[in-house]
């Protein structure tokens, strides 16, 4: 599985994306300021598995559910479930295993934005 450079930042745009390539750093941006604004917590779960935790607020779901909705019209081999419960708001990411590759690159691009460890 080879993976796409959208910039210096990082990787993790697959070659299966069906987004036009002219929208995917606009895209990359987007993710990227929903995890500087609301990860406050990162697990890897399993290879194939990552949970983030956002912050709480309806704002953050909504975004989160924007940009995972659209993300799976181009990249359908990920899941995400996003669960607000007990007072936290959780958003899960699930690939196949060959595609375990772009969650690290995910996991890691997450990390950064907020400035957190993998």
């Amino acid at each position: 599985m080879e993976l796409i450079d959208v910039d210096s930042g990082g990787a993790w745009v697959p070659q299966a994306c069906t987004l036009p390539a002219s929208d995917r750093a606009l895209r990359v941006a987007e993710f990227d300021g929903l995890f500087a604004a609301a990860v406050r917590g990162i697990d890897r779960v399993e290879p194939t598995r990552l949970r983030l935790d956002l912050r709480p607020s309806p704002q953050v779901a909504g975004r989160a559910a924007e940009l995972t909705v659209a993300e799976t019209g181009c990249c359908s081999f990920f899941t995400f479930a996003l669960t607000a419960a007990s007072g936290r708001l959780t958003l899960e990411v699930t690939v196949p295993a060959p595609q375990a590759g772009v969650l690290d690159a995910l996991a890691d691009r997450a990390a950064a934005a907020a400035g957190l460890s993998a």
